[in-house]
This record gives C-alpha cells, sequence and structure tokens, in this order.
C-alpha cells in the first residue's frame, strides 16, 4: 500500500549556547543555535524528520513559515512526490501567494528547506538508504530532473549538466568505496569562536592537534588588534604548514574587508570567508582581485541558487560555502554543485549549528561520488557541539567525516532532548 501523508508539525527548538559563547562571531556574538525542526508523519511505516538552522529570536517564525507550506504536500503518496520530485520542489517553493513575500529567500525558504530536507529524509528511509547514497544512485536523467533549470540554464544547460553526471558515472563505485574506507576531508571551527579567551583558544587547538586536525578556522571581525593576537596564537600553535582559514561574518564593508584582510595577510589564511555583505556580488569580486593570494569564500547566507549563478559568473569567490538549511534541500543543493562544477569552484559547505554537519556530510560526499569526482581543495567544516542530541550523529575519524550508513538524512532528534529544549516551555528554559 502507497504510504500517504497524514500530518505535519514545525517544533520550536532552540538550545541555550550563548551561557557559554558556543558558537560566537562578530555578527553574532550571543546565539542560542536553534533549529526549526519538522516531522512528517504518514499513514504507513516511515516517519520523515527535517530542520533548517536559526540562533534563536526568530526561530518561531520559521515555524510559522514551515505551517503555511505543509498543505502544499498533506495528502500527497510518496511514490508520487518522488516520482517528479523536481515539480514537487517547485510547488513548494512557487505557491503564487507564499511567493511574495519570498520568494526563493528569507524565513519563507528557510521554511522550505526545512520542509523538504524531512521529505528526503521520509524517501531515504522508504527506500532503505542514506540520502547521499538515495542521491548517488540516481541516474544522469533522472538528477537533471530534480532542478528548476528556469534561472540557471544561462550559467548551465541541463544537456551539459547530464553529459558531465553521465562521464563521470562509471566511477562512482570506486569512490564510494573510497569514502567508506578514508572518509571526506574536514577542517574544525570549534577552537575560534570570537567570545572564547586566548587560553581557551589555546587549549583547544592543542586538542584538535592531538585529535589530529590539519585545517582550523577562526573568527575574526570585532577588533583588527585582536584579530591580530589572536591569529598570531593560532599560527604559532600550528606551526607553519597546517591550513588556518578566517571569518569576518559579513561585518565589514567592501573597502574595509580588503585593509583588514591585506593585514591579515602575514598569518597566511588560506581564505577569507564571508568578508562583506552576503548580497554583494560585484564587492565579493573586488575584494578578491585585490586581496589574492588570500582566497574569498562564502555561501552559508547565499540564500538560493540564482545568487550562486552569479557569484560564479561574476569571479567573485573561490569557495563555495552552500548551506543545506538555507538552500531548498537537496534539489537546489544539487544545482549548486553542478554549477561549481562547471566554474571550477570547490564546494565546502557551511557546518556550523545545529544538525548541519549531519546533513551537509550527505551532500559532500554525494558531490565527491557523482558531480566533482575530486577532493582537490576542499574540506568540510566540523563543528563539535550539539551532535549527541541526534539519533544518528556524525562520525569523525581522523579529520575525516565517515559516510552515514543510516536510511535518512541523519537528522532525527531524540524525543527527550526535542522535550528538553523545546521553546519556551522546555525543561532547559524553564531553569534557565
Amino acid at each position: 500500500m502507497t504510504e500517504r501523508i497524514t500530518r505535519i508539525t514545525a517544533r520550536d527548538i532552540r538550545f541555550p549556547t550563548s551561557r557559554q559563547l558556543d558558537g560566537s562571531d562578530a555578527m553574532n556574538p550571543a546565539p542560542d543555535y536553534s533549529a526549526t525542526y519538522v516531522t512528517i508523519e504518514t499513514d504507513g511505516a516511515f516517519t520523515g524528520h527535517g530542520l533548517a538552522f536559526t540562533i534563536g529570536r526568530g526561530n518561531e517564525l520559521c515555524v510559522a513559515a514551515v505551517n503555511a507550506l505543509s498543505p502544499l504536500i498533506i495528502g500527497m503518496n510518496i511514490e508520487d512526490i518522488f516520482a517528479d520530485s523536481g515539480a514537487v520542489w517547485k510547488r513548494i517553493t512557487g505557491d503564487s501567494h507564499l511567493r511574495w513575500v519570498g520568494p526563493d529567500k528569507g524565513v519563507i525558504h528557510l521554511g522550505a528547506a526545512a520542509l523538504i530536507n524531512a521529505i528526503w529524509d521520509l524517501f531515504g528511509k522508504h527506500q532503505g538508504k542514506p540520502v547521499w547514497r538515495l542521491l548517488a544512485d540516481m541516474s544522469p536523467d533522472d538528477t537533471v530532473r530534480l532542478i528548476d533549470w528556469n534561472y540557471l540554464s544561462d550559467a548551465l544547460d541541463p544537456s551539459e549538466a547530464r553529459e558531465r553526471l553521465q562521464e563521470i558515472f562509471a566511477g562512482r563505485s570506486a569512490r564510494i568505496a573510497e569514502m567508506e574506507v578514508r572518509g571526506f576531508p574536514a577542517y574544525t571551527t570549534s577552537a575560534g569562536w570570537l567570545g572564547y579567551s586566548d587560553d581557551k583558544l589555546r587549549q583547544l587547538v592543542r586538542d584538535g592537534l592531538a585529535q589530529g586536525w590539519t585545517h582550523f578556522k577562526m573568527k575574526v571581525g570585532a577588533d583588527l588588534k585582536d584579530d591580530m593576537r589572536r591569529a598570531a596564537i593560532l599560527r604559532e600553535e600550528i606551526g607553519p604548514d597546517r591550513w588556518l582559514m578566517m571569518d569576518a561574518n559579513q561585518v565589514w564593508g567592501v573597502e574595509e574587508a580588503i585593509r583588514n584582510t591585506q593585514a591579515l595577510a602575514r598569518f597566511d589564511p588560506w581564505w577569507m570567508e564571508e568578508p562583506t555583505s552576503p548580497d554583494d556580488i560585484l564587492g565579493h569580486a573586488r575584494i578578491a582581485r585585490e586581496v589574492a593570494p588570500v582566497k574569498v569564500a562564502t555561501g552559508e547566507h547565499c540564500h538560493n541558487a540564482v545568487m550562486f549563478k552569479q557569484l560564479f559568473q561574476a569571479g567573485a569567490i573561490s569557495f563555495c560555502q552552500l548551506d543545506g538549511c538555507r538552500l531548498a534541500g537537496p534539489n537546489e543543493v544539487v544545482a549548486v554543485l553542478l554549477m561549481a562544477e562547471k566554474f571550477g569552484i570547490p564546494v565546502c559547505p557551511h557546518a556550523g549549528g545545529v544538525g548541519l554537519c549531519e546533513i551537509v556530510q550527505h551532500l559532500s560526499i554525494y558531490d565527491y561520488v557523482a558531480v566533482a569526482a575530486s577532493l582537490e581543495n576542499r574540506v568540510l567544516e566540523y563543528v563539535d557541539h550539539l551532535h549527541e542530541h541526534f539519533i544518528d550523529p556524525v562520525v569523525i575519524r581522523d579529520g575525516r567525516y565517515m559516510p552515514p550508513t543510516a536510511p535518512g538524512y541523519s537528522i532525527t532528534m531524540k524525543e527527550d532532548s526535542l522535550a528538553e529544549y523545546e521553546f519556551p516551555n522546555g525543561r532547559a528554559w524553564r531553569s534557565g
């Protein structure tokens, strides 16, 4: 019997990370890492779970967005949804009324991301496969059909995307076997939060080195003198041969970004992340020209595939840091992966937050197996907190993500965690 979607619920889940300044940066000095958490119930054996990441106040708006979008798919059969997933994606993101308060950006698009992520989790469980494998097993024709090409085909024609997928199709099995043995390379941001003391920074870097990490990222942007001091500590601890990345979290204007990045260049950062407004495509292009050889990275606040298209076309970034909870689910992510491959831009997704590591491990492993077929200049962010709230958390071995094996999208949270951290009546918030 075909399973039908019977009920969709969205919950406001917040973790009080501001109390220890975990996740602190120049734009967000005291965030409470949060999730708009979606559950899709069916009249069959499987339940889908999805989320979008926020940092506290405003999470209730994303919950309302999910509630506004949910009627578009309640009553649909699972098999009908995945017979043409691209059409269902368009149905969710293209509602004529809701597009007026979107479109393809902001709260509505975050709600769409949470809902579509839950749909993919549901289908992965229905098929008995993790989402990365579900995607990797698709034919080139089926992969291309996931995508709305309306605004993208000027940069990448669907037939060209199909040819690329077909060209590397034969090597998928070998790359899957490689991932299962070695895993996907990663970097850590856990030591570099802006609110940490120098002593804590130094100790966390030493702990990271002992755990085998070779790539470290630090937050910058609050005060240049402090940034210089902290960068000196980090470079001293990791030595000259390991990789250091910096993240300004959008706080600088274009000329300030150029000046500050040039000042910090003495510490040999591999990239400067989010040096200015995420919407300023030409600003990123100018920064990239003037701070070279330091590279420019951005993407966690890039809200749709069209924005990424323009960043690629303008030569504005050297690294694409897409976010699996800001883009509207795997359909839109696959479009960005294909365009990034066309323009020769490595994809290194954003993966802090609640459940982001769990989600983007699927996307990066799929990218290597089925799209890019290369690990050159590719590292996936890792942050060591909040994984204990998930039933199938990420597995890190020697600084690498090991491929998830459980069916679904790895973002099913424990019921005890949901009860404790639901806002405002969960135990963690009543006691606070």
